[in-house]
């Protein structure tokens, strides 16, 4: 038997498990029974316009608040960790291992609520959307940090060299030259960043929450204890999806671009 008989084989055999794991799902599901308790039209229409004008509009704010803090704050943490100087070094090193290892919800809960105990009742300004930027802008940063040292590294050693030929500056090297390579680059798991924080704005609801600062996932937790309905449930996946489904087909545009230009 020839390899590609055997790949054909497994191929069908793949498709017809698939195709009868669909049917008995068909047959055998209690379709009545889940869409009165997850596709109920009139729990849903309740949820409009606010599950779109409050609970979706809070999420893409905190999200690109956190986004901002998050990339500002790696920007300098790369920088530090490719500094030739090494406290820079260490610093930076232990940030980015710590907030990588800690649980995001573990750092929103420090910021939160360990912050004013250690420094005699200080908070940061801004209420939840504040004290959520920051906590999740901590944590982005650790990461991005990562993703900014090797897009910098990606860059051509030869680059930073001419442009010191022309009599640049380190600094102005790093600024006009490298880092717009280097930002063109790590674009794409910039982006799935921007996606993974959008999903953690779901752990704001340890923060405490106002009816006007709810972010899809509290809204939508509430308004199903409210109801006794798990519809909301599947419509704040439905929002969800909507928000990331974009930016993750927009990911993979820019990795082919990025294939071609390689």
């Amino acid at each position: 038997m020839t390899k590609r008989t055997k790949l054909l084989i497994s191929r069908a055999t793949l498709y017809s498990v698939l195709v009868i794991i669909a049917i008995v799902v068909l047959l055998f599901a209690d379709w009545a029974t889940l869409q009165r308790s997850f596709a109920n039209v009139d729990v849903a229409a309740d949820m409009l316009p606010e599950v779109i004008t409050i609970a979706a509009k809070n999420t893409l704010l905190y999200t690109l608040l956190a986004f901002s803090l998050g990339l500002v704050m790696a920007l300098i943490l790369a920088l530090m960790k490719m500094s030739p100087i090494r406290p820079y070094k260490w610093i930076a090193t232990a940030y980015i291992e710590l907030f990588r290892g800690l649980p995001a919800l573990v750092t929103l809960i420090f910021v939160a609520f360990a912050l004013p105990i250690a420094f005699d009742g200080f908070e940061v300004p801004g209420g939840t959307l504040g004290k959520g930027a920051v906590g999740l802008g901590i944590v982005a940063a650790a990461y991005m940090a990562e993703t900014i040292r090797a897009g910098i590294q990606a860059v051509p050693r030869g680059q930073m060299e001419a442009a010191r030929s022309l009599g640049m500056s380190p600094g102005q090297a790093m600024s006009r030259i490298i880092l717009p390579q280097a930002f063109r680059i790590i674009i794409p798991p910039l982006t799935n960043e921007l996606v993974l924080l959008i999903k953690d704005t779901s752990l704001f609801f340890v923060l405490g929450t106002t009816p006007v600062s709810k972010e899809l996932t509290k809204f939508g937790r509430d308004l199903m204890n409210q109801k006794f309905n798990g519809t909301p449930l599947t419509v704040i996946a439905i929002v969800y999806l909507a928000i990331t489904l974009p930016l993750t087909q927009l990911v993979a545009v820019l990795e082919r671009k990025a294939a071609k230009a390689r």
